[in-house]
Parts: structure tokens; C-alpha cells; sequence
């Protein structure tokens, strides 16, 4: 296969960005993600593409509580504060930049970001673990939603590319 014609053609899928929250006990995470699709109505199931040597991963593994902040256009800077690992500091996550980012928790527990304009709470129906990223199959429970008809921020309004 010629792998520059491979990663241009994958490239073509486009891609939201999410911000993925695990907490297992007082041990917290949260990654920036883009690899989600909705993969059934009933029940509604989401497939999330999860890399597989990150905290959020093994945290979900270990059958963390988990909550998908759906980011709108525009919020770029939340998707890049969620690049690199963040803690915790009352009802902020800080970012390695010292940047804090509010959450709240959902009524299932999970930890959702307050300027996103929706999110999820979701929990692990099945995982797979072939690639370098696990296929990280799961229900949504409950969902809140903040702004109208938002726009999602894609990868594509931000110049990058993820894929291929």
C-alpha cells in the first residue's frame, strides 16, 4: 500500500474534538480525543478511539466513571489544554500550562467541562485492543446540552491533522 496515499485518504474522514474524562476513586484524567462516531440508536452507543499508553485509558480500564465534553468551534484552546496530563484542584482541572479549566460533575458522577456546549456521561460496554489506539466501545447514559445548535470544533478549523 503506498502509505502517502493511505494517510491522505484517511485524512478525509473528518474529525470533532472531545475532551474524555476518567475518574477511578481520587485518581483523575482527561485527554483531548477525535476519534468518535455514533455506532448505534438503541442503545446509543459510541465508539471512541482511545490511545492505549495514556492515563485515561488505563483509568477506564480499571471501570472509571467517564465524561465526553463535546467541544464547540471556536474552543480550540480547551482542545490543546488537554494535550498533556492535567490534575486537579477543586473544581478546576490545571493544565501543565497552569491554565485552569472548570468542570462540574454530572449527575452521574463524572467530571464535565462547564464551557463545553454539550457533553455525555458514558460508560465501557466493550474495548478492543488491536492498534496502537483501543476501540473503546460505549453507552450514553445521560447527555446535557448548553448551547443550541452549536458548531463542533473539528480538526480541520484548527489546521491539524490526526490520521492516516
Amino acid at each position: 500500500m503506498d502509505a502517502a496515499a493511505r494517510k491522505t485518504v484517511l485524512r478525509m474522514i473528518p474529525y470533532g474534538l472531545y475532551v474524555l474524562s476518567a475518574k477511578h476513586g481520587d485518581d483523575v484524567s482527561a485527554a483531548t480525543i477525535n476519534w468518535v462516531s455514533q455506532m448505534s440508536f438503541e442503545p446509543p452507543l459510541l465508539a471512541l478511539g482511545v490511545k492505549k499508553d495514556t492515563h485515561t485509558f488505563w483509568r477506564l480500564k480499571e471501570g472509571a466513571t467517564l465524561g465526553l465534553s463535546f467541544l464547540g468551534s471556536g474552543q480550540g484552546d480547551l482542545a490543546f489544554a488537554f494535550f498533556a496530563d492535567v490534575t486537579v484542584d477543586g473544581s478546576d482541572f490545571v493544565t501543565s500550562k497552569d491554565a485552569r479549566v472548570p468542570f462540574e460533575h454530572s449527575p452521574g458522577g463524572a467530571l464535565v467541562l462547564t464551557q463545553a456546549p454539550g457533553w455525555a456521561d458514558v460508560k465501557v460496554v466493550d474495548t478492543i485492543e488491536t492498534g496502537d489506539h483501543a476501540v473503546v466501545v460505549v453507552e450514553v447514559t445521560d447527555v446535557g446540552q448548553r448551547v443550541d445548535a452549536p458548531q463542533v470544533l473539528t480538526l480541520k478549523e484548527l489546521g491539524l491533522n490526526y490520521g492516516g
